[in-house]
C-alpha cells in the first residue's frame, strides 16, 4: 500500500511538472513579439543545433528554411545532402546553413553525420519537408532552458497538408501511436540533448528505420513527449500512392524490419 501511495505521489509529480512547462512554452508562445521574451531566446540561441537530411528538395527546403529563421539568433543549422542534383545545396548555403555531403542516399547516415558535427547542447533533426509552427521557438526554448527537459525525448505532433477526412483520420493514429505506444516517426521530428543522444548511442547509418531504431532505444530509458506543437509534412508521397496502400507499405516494411530483414533491402523497396 504504501509503495503504491509513493508511486502515485511520483506519477502526480511527474505530470505537475510537464504541465508547468507546457505552461511555460505556452505562455512565452503568447509573448513571443515581446523585447523580454526575445532576449530569453537569445540567451540560449547557441545552445540550439539543427539537423535536416537532404535530397533534391530545392523546392521544399527554402520553406524550412524560412521558417528556421524565426530563432533570434543564429541557429547551428546543417544540411547533410546525399547528392541533389537541384539546387538544395544552393538554397541551404544562402541561409547561411553549413552544407555536408554524403556518398549515397542513406537517412541515417546522413542524421548521424549530421549530429556529429553538431556544436550545440540540443539537437533538432527535421526532415527538408517538414513545416513549422510560428511559436515554435517559444516552446522549444521553454523546454531547453528547463533542467528537467533533457531527462526525455521531444517530438512534434504530426500533421499532413491537405484536406479530406482520410488525412485527419491518419493524423489520430499516429497520434495514439506516438503517445500511448512511444512511437513517434521521424516525419514527427526530434528533439533530444546532445547528451542523452550520445548516451543512447545516436542514429545508426542505415537507410531506413533509423528513426524506429532510435525511438525504440529511447523508449527503454526515458519517455517521448509531445512538445504540443503541429510539424507539417508534405503529402505528396501519400497523393501519389494513395493513403491507405502507403499506410499498409510502411506497416508491413516495419514488419519486416522487427524479423530482421536488411534495411537496405527495405530502403529498396521503399524508394522503388
Amino acid at each position: 500500500m504504501n509503495q503504491e501511495t509513493t508511486r502515485l505521489r511520483q506519477e502526480k509529480r511527474v505530470e505537475k511538472e510537464q504541465d508547468d512547462l507546457f505552461q511555460k512554452g505556452s505562455n512565452a508562445a503568447q509573448n513571443f513579439s515581446s523585447m523580454s521574451n526575445i532576449s530569453a531566446l537569445s540567451e540560449v540561441g547557441h545552445h540550439l543545433s539543427v539537423i535536416v537530411p537532404s535530397l533534391n528538395e530545392a523546392s521544399r527546403l527554402p520553406l524550412l528554411l524560412a521558417d528556421l529563421q524565426r530563432w533570434p539568433t543564429p541557429l547551428d543549422l546543417w544540411i547533410v545532402d546525399a547528392g541533389s542534383c537541384d539546387d538544395t545545396e544552393l538554397a541551404a548555403q544562402l541561409t547561411g546553413a553549413h552544407v555536408l555531403r554524403v556518398a549515397n542516399p542513406n537517412r541515417g547516415a546522413q542524421l548521424s553525420h549530421g549530429a556529429c558535427h553538431a556544436k550545440g547542447t540540443w539537437l533538432m533533426f527535421l526532415h527538408a519537408d517538414s513545416r513549422l509552427p510560428p511559436q515554435w521557438p517559444a516552446v522549444v526554448e521553454a523546454v531547453i532552458t528547463q533542467s528537467a527537459g533533457e531527462l526525455n525525448a521531444w517530438f512534434f505532433d504530426y500533421k499532413i497538408q491537405g484536406k479530406g477526412t482520410k488525412l485527419r483520420l491518419m493524423e489520430l493514429a499516429v497520434a495514439l501511436r506516438s503517445h500511448w505506444l512511444q512511437r513517434p516517426y521521424g516525419d514527427q521530428g526530434l528533439l533530444i540533448s546532445k547528451r542523452l543522444y550520445q548516451h543512447i548511442g545516436g542514429y545508426k547509418p542505415i537507410p531506413l528505420m533509423e528513426d524506429l531504431d532510435l525511438v525504440q532505444r529511447l523508449s527503454c530509458q526515458v519517455k517521448l513527449l509531445s512538445l504540443g506543437l503541429p510539424l507539417y509534412t508534405d503529402g505528396r508521397r501519400l497523393q501519389r500512392l494513395g493513403l491507405l496502400n502507403q499506410a499498409w507499405q510502411n506497416a508491413q516494411l516495419r514488419r519486416r524490419w522487427r524479423r530482421g530483414e536488411a534495411a537496405k533491402q527495405l530502403s529498396k523497396d521503399y524508394y522503388q
